[in-house]
């Protein structure tokens, strides 16, 4: 590489050169926040790198032969990696976790002032196929209080400081907000950092995409079976949406948040409470749509309004373009003058 394209290259936004320049805009902040996202960061360099490893692994036969123990699980591995990062940072008080029934309590000696909520491996029944998988997370302030309990968890996702997910895939990509919009990472691997790639994420007010199970239309309720029937064949003369379904939810969101649409899990007769959970995948999501000018409804509210009474609650959810979730949100409230 010449001097000039080395040059070039300092000018690099990095991830955590945007966080501290995030920070400056609050002037009480002790630094706390960035350590927290800084080893948020580092855990999901690590699931990236044994991510990417994984199907590699198998094919060569490694799996099952270290020290005679079978090779963890992805998602089993990934867990582990982000509790010790978050423990270490010295920054968290109660982190929950998909992968874990119970919430984890910090010890006091390491114990800091935020709530870290995550969905460790997302899609990871998706691995063997090849299909971007991911981590989500949340993060929250403990209430000004002494013993940390799940009431400092069990907050509607609108009191959320920060959200955001990290994406492996044909790319490594972090995308996050701090309630100040959202901003897209890439991770260049001969940098070992990730590189601000998207700057100022808006999604479009309204989208072409329509992005939902259809094998579970028959257990539908009405509003949700009428919006996807416009998509199909919209009485007004504009031409139809194209579906797209990934069936993993970072990777569905992450194409909702770039090109716009809406994406949907509704409840239906099967599960009645949809089958997103609320805490580390419906608020995080919901968050960064809204900090990109998009809207998360739960068919009932607005998704973000919703307080939590277990840690492991389910909500249905349609999120992504302002027009769009706006017209889901016309159907409900027809449906329920009718009721």
């Amino acid at each position: 590489m010449d001097h000039a394209a080395e040059a070039h290259r300092t000018d690099l936004m990095t991830i955590t050169r945007h966080v501290l320049n995030e920070q400056t805009k609050h002037p009480e902040s002790r630094g706390d926040f960035s350590i927290l996202l800084s080893h948020i960061v580092l855990g999901c360099k690590f699931v990236c790198s044994a991510v990417n490893k994984a199907g590699l692994a198998k094919l060569i036969g490694l799996a099952g032969e270290t020290n005679g123990e079978e090779q963890k699980k992805l998602d089993v591995l990934s867990n582990e990696v982000f509790i010790k990062a978050l423990v270490s940072s010295g920054r968290t008080c109660i982190l929950v976790s998909e992968e874990d029934e119970e919430a984890t309590f910090v010890v006091p000696s390491l114990r800091g002032r935020y709530c870290v909520v995550f969905d460790p491996l997302d899609g990871s029944s998706n691995i063997d196929c090849g299909v971007s998988i991911g981590t989500i997370f949340g993060i929250y302030m403990v209430k000004e209080h002494g013993e940390p309990s799940l009431d400092d968890v069990l907050q509607p996702g609108k009191n959320m400081l920060a959200a955001g997910y990290c994406m492996y895939g044909s790319s490594c990509t972090f995308v996050l907000s701090t309630g100040s919009g959202v901003n897209g990472f890439t991770l260049d691997p001969s940098l070992g950092e990730f590189i601000l790639t998207h700057p100022d994420i808006k999604i479009p007010k309204k989208g072409k995409i329509y992005s939902v199970n259809e094998g579970n239309a028959k257990n539908w309720d009405a509003p949700t079976a009428k919006y996807v029937e416009k998509c199909k064949f919209p009485q007004d003369g504009s031409s139809s949406k194209s579906l797209r379904y990934i069936g993993s939810m970072v990777a569905d969101v992450h194409r909702t948040l770039l090109y716009g649409g809406v994406f949907l899990y509704p409840a239906d007769k099967k599960s009645p409470n949809g089958k997103l959970r609320v805490l580390y995948e419906v608020f995080p999501m919901s968050f960064l749509m809204e900090q990109a000018g998009g809207q998360a409804f739960t068919g009932k509210e607005r998704a973000l309004d919703l307080v939590p009474k277990n840690i492991h609650e389910r909500s249905p959810i349609f999120l992504g373009s302002y027009d769009d979730v706006e017209e889901i949100k016309a159907l409900y409230a027809a449906e329920e003058k009718k009721a």
